[in-house]
Parts: C-alpha cells; sequence; structure tokens
C-alpha cells in the first residue's frame, strides 16, 4: 500500500462522515416543513411496508405544513395511520383525497434543546473524522516501519492528512453552523 493510498482511504472515511452528519441533521425538525421529515415513515400497501414517498405524492405548499396525495385512494387511512404511529407530533387532516399535516410551532426551549442536539451531532461527525486521521497516520508509521518509505515521507504524508483533516474539521463546523441558525431563527 503506498502513501496515495492511504491519503485516499481517510479522505473517503472523512467523506462518509460528512455525509452521515448531513443525513443525521435533516432528521432534526426546525419548525418548516422539509419532505425528509417524513422520510422514516413507512405505510402498509398491500402488507408491504413502503416509504411515504412510494406510495404518495408529497408536497409542501407553505413553509408550515405538508400535503400528501396518495397515487391510490384506497390507502388514505393506511397513510394516516402511518402518520399517526409515527413519533412526528403533528395530526393527519383527512379530506377524502388528500393529507395535509401542519407543523408545529417549535418553543423557544425545544430550539434550545436542538441546537443542542445539533452540537451533540457535529461533535460525533468530528471524532469520526479524527479516527480516520489516526488510522491514516497508523498505515503511515506502519509503511515507516516495514521500510516501504522514508522518514521525510512519512512526516509529509502526516502532514498532509493533517490539512485535510482539517478542512473536512471546517466543513463540519460550518454545516453544524448553518443548521443551528436555521434552527434557532423564527
Amino acid at each position: 500500500m503506498a502513501i496515495a493510498d492511504v491519503k485516499k482511504n481517510a479522505q473517503a472515511k472523512m467523506d462518509k462522515s460528512l455525509l452521515a452528519l448531513g443525513e443525521e441533521l435533516k432528521k432534526i425538525r426546525t419548525g418548516r416543513a422539509q419532505v425528509s421529515m417524513l422520510d422514516n415513515i413507512r405505510v402498509n400497501y398491500y402488507g408491504t411496508p413502503s416509504p411515504l414517498s412510494q406510495v404518495a405524492s408529497i408536497s409542501t405548499p407553505d413553509a408550515k405544513s405538508f400535503l400528501i396525495a396518495p397515487w391510490e385512494a384506497s390507502i388514505l387511512k393506511e397513510i394516516e395511520q402511518a402518520i399517526v404511529k409515527s413519533e412526528l407530533g403533528m395530526a393527519p387532516m383527512n379530506d377524502g383525497k388528500v393529507i395535509r399535516l401542519k407543523v408545529p410551532d417549535v418553543t423557544e426551549e425545544r430550539r434550545k434543546d436542538l441546537a443542542k442536539q445539533v452540537k451533540k451531532i457535529a461533535e460525533e461527525a468530528r471524532v469520526a473524522v479524527r479516527m480516520a486521521r489516526r488510522d491514516a497516520n497508523d498505515e503511515v508509521k506502519k509503511l515507516q516501519k516495514d521500510k516501504a518509505v522514508s522518514e521525510d515521507e512519512g512526516k509529509k504524508a502526516e502532514a498532509d492528512i493533517q490539512k485535510v483533516t482539517d478542512d473536512y474539521i471546517k466543513k463540519v463546523d460550518q454545516v453544524a453552523e448553518e443548521k443551528e441558525k436555521s434552527i434557532l431563527t423564527i
């Protein structure tokens, strides 16, 4: 294994950490209607639990509500039950053709809790990035020990890995800061 491979592997791991952070932050409700908030809802569709997005059209007519139009009118009740069973905290309003969901306002206290949650998730992502750095540095040290690379090459590789790590930590901080700002703005 060459130093270039070690760097590539470390960067791939850091990319995965950043993607995972994005996915985790999507699940945090900000008080605005976002289609991704409904991603975890499974509807019993002819005996098979299916994602809501595969059995209905989901739109956000305004910032505080969802409009769910099922492909088949017969599964309207199933969709309604799935929403009630989920822990969204939204009451579905069924008019016989579509289901409307109103996103409840988020209290100031809840906003602060959500901001803390964002910080915690961001810290987990930072730790994952640092773990990737540690693994890469261990690989470089192993290459040095096996005399596959010189000490100078090893030091340069470690410096490069640190630079990439710093870049990813900045990206994590940026993503977390944006999410926190969107949560705290009313």
